[in-house]
């Protein structure tokens, strides 16, 4: 299938969204393509309450908020999961592993990325089965269980003390001795009487027959190795950015993030970026939106100015056609 539009988006979650709305405002046709459902890393988030205008709304809600104002103002979307992006005469060609292929003008890449792995043993070969990385997913599955929890940044933090609704203890394993999460969290964190924090600590084995059963674990100051009995493990360790679907060669940093300048363009012209798969200090939802809002109104002015050329040329071919005519 074969489709062709103003703008294509790749990823529907936050930034993506949010591109979708300031491209549809822009009277600019829309199309968003996404591998799973619209929202992205908000489904995996239960609760925010760091996004102005809200003091507490759920992920999913705010999911299907920001997928209403895409949809209002025009956007489609349509899914299946991008594995090329690449410049073919004056468009953007984005295609999917079902091959379908979508043309457009120009492309904002919002494709997120995926948890980072520990790359421990036991790890693969206890995948969904006690081994997970979304503790809204799969923690109703772990009633009265002891749980680990790996990690040291906002993600761990609020998972862990999400998953204390269903566990009857859980381990914050760390490898250092003080947490990188926002001060608010961490707090909830340390009050939470069901929560034990081990400090200086990196698992080192995931074992289980069938399902995870115990932790190989090390101290990394002391070196002291231990055994710990947990019924399932949730693994925060990091993010990978879900950059390698160009097929001409783009800017990245050391991480694979991809590098952009102040109007969120790359260095392929023609193709934006905005939200977690984007180089940045911080990756919130505030300014994955924020990075968007430049994306899609860069977008519209390019277009804009693509126009103007274009009319300028078809101008100046009928003056020199009607100059051969007096």
């Amino acid at each position: 299938m074969e489709k062709t539009s103003d703008v294509v988006i790749v990823g529907a979650g936050p930034a993506g969204l949010t591109a979708a709305l300031y491209t549809g405002r822009g009277n600019l046709s829309t199309i968003i393509v996404e591998k799973m459902g619209p929202g992205g890393e908000l489904l995996n988030t239960e609760l925010i309450e760091d996004y102005p205008g809200f003091k507490s709304i759920t992920g999913h809600e705010m999911a299907q908020v920001f997928e209403e104002q895409a949809l209002e103002f025009g956007a489609t979307i349509e899914y299946g999961t991008v594995t090329e992006i690449y410049t073919d005469g004056k468009e953007k060609v984005v295609k999917t592993d079902e091959g379908d292929e979508f043309r457009a003008k120009a492309v904002i890449v919002c494709s997120g990325g995926t948890p980072r792995k520990l790359g421990v043993p036991g790890e693969a070969e206890l995948g969904g089965r006690g081994v997970s990385y979304c503790a809204i997913c799969d923690g109703a599955f772990f009633r009265g269980q002891v749980l680990a929890v790996v990690g040291g940044g906002d993600a761990a933090v609020e998972e862990a003390t999400f998953l204390t609704r269903y566990a009857s203890k859980v381990l914050l394993f760390h490898r250092r001795d003080k947490l990188r999460a926002e001060q608010v969290l961490q707090e909830r964190l340390f009050a939470n009487e069901k929560i034990e924090v081990v400090w200086n600590t990196i698992v080192e084995e995931i074992v289980g027959e069938g399902k995870v059963q115990k932790l190989k674990t090390k101290n990394v100051v002391d070196g002291t190795q231990k055994e710990v009995e947990v019924g399932g493990i949730f693994i925060y360790v990091g993010f990978d950015p879900t950059s390698n679907i160009f097929r001409d060669p783009i800017k990245k940093d050391e991480m694979g993030f991809i590098i952009t300048d102040d109007k969120m363009e790359t260095s392929q012209p023609g193709i934006f970026c905005a939200g977690d798969v984007r180089h940045q200090f911080v990756r919130q939802i505030t300014n994955a939106t924020g990075d968007a809002t430049t994306a899609a109104i860069a977008v519209a002015r390019l277009l804009e100015s693509l126009a103007d050329e274009e009319r300028g040329s078809a101008e100046a071919g009928l003056k020199a056609t009607a100059s051969q005519y007096p």
